[in-house]
């Protein structure tokens, strides 16, 4: 059987994890998140790619994308856009590709504009406020939603 294939996306800013404000977002870089993730999809037979961009239109150009390359699932921590970006909540309804919206930080502690999500109601779920085991729950998560379709 063909591993599932699964694209990961990181939101704007995400490239600055390790040093931007660890006190929210934690130590590990987002080349360790990557190799954790790679290590964990391993581990459960899928195959996985990783796209980091600041800008809006190249993460909705990369969902697209995923349409042809036959992507099964998709994690995503969309950042600041997660709050603002009907354009990546409408790519990833247009993709019709199942996806895990997925936060370092427990955005309901912070800011109360942080507090609404673009993109949760559409999810298949969404994973908050464990630091970069965040990530690794979503890829578990999203792994057995696929599995049991």
């Amino acid at each position: 059987m063909k591993p599932l294939q699964i694209l990961v996306l990181h939101g704007p800013n995400l490239n600055l994890l390790g040093i931007r404000e660890p006190g929210h977002y934690g130590v590990a870089t987002l080349a360790e998140i990557n190799q954790q993730l790679s290590e964990l999809a391993d581990a459960l037979n899928l195959g996985i790619s990783n796209y980091q961009s600041n800008h809006e239109g190249g993460l909705v150009d990369r969902i697209h994308h995923a349409v042809t390359e036959k992507i099964d699932g998709i994690v995503i921590n969309p950042a600041a856009y997660t709050h603002t970006s009907i354009a990546l909540r409408d790519a990833l309804l247009a993709s019709n590709i199942p996806f895990v919206e997925v936060h370092l930080s427990n955005v309901h502690k912070r800011e109360a504009f942080r507090h609404k999500s673009m993109l949760a109601d559409a999810a298949v779920g969404v994973v908050a406020g464990f630091g970069a085991t965040s990530y690794t729950m979503a890829l578990r998560g999203l792994n057995e939603h696929l599995l049991n379709r």
